[in-house]
């Protein structure tokens, strides 16, 4: 298992470079790289549980603000989320949006119930 944890370090690492190019990136890629830097830090063996809270907090108030899209989406019938961005269907980056807050919530959520 503990070379799980880099690999999920490597991923989120990976998901923070990819997020560059996004239109609003410095708050994505700083969450990316502190998950990434959780897997580290588990990896080494170090202690995180005090760098998870933080980063969940952040996680669940991001995510109040992303909510209401998602519910509007699953209303509508969740249609896909893969297509291109159009400007008449604003809620496909939200719902990734929050679909990615949601797996980095699972992820810390993991490792917080991991380091009890």
């Amino acid at each position: 298992m503990r070379y799980g944890h880099l690999i999920i370090a490597a991923l989120f690492f990976l998901f923070a470079y990819f997020q560059v190019n996004d239109p609003d990136p410095w708050g994505w890629v700083a969450l990316y790289l502190a998950v990434g830097a959780v897997g580290l830090l588990a990896f080494f063996r170090q202690p995180f549980r005090w760098f998870i809270v933080p980063l969940l907090c952040v996680i669940a108030r991001w995510g109040v603000q992303l909510f209401p899209a998602f519910m509007d989406w699953i209303e509508m019938g969740a249609p896909s989320i893969t297509a291109q961005m159009q400007a008449d269907q604003p809620q496909t980056e939200l719902v990734r949006e929050f679909l990615g807050l949601m797996l980095c919530a699972l992820v810390l959520g993991g490792y917080l119930i991991r380091a009890r």
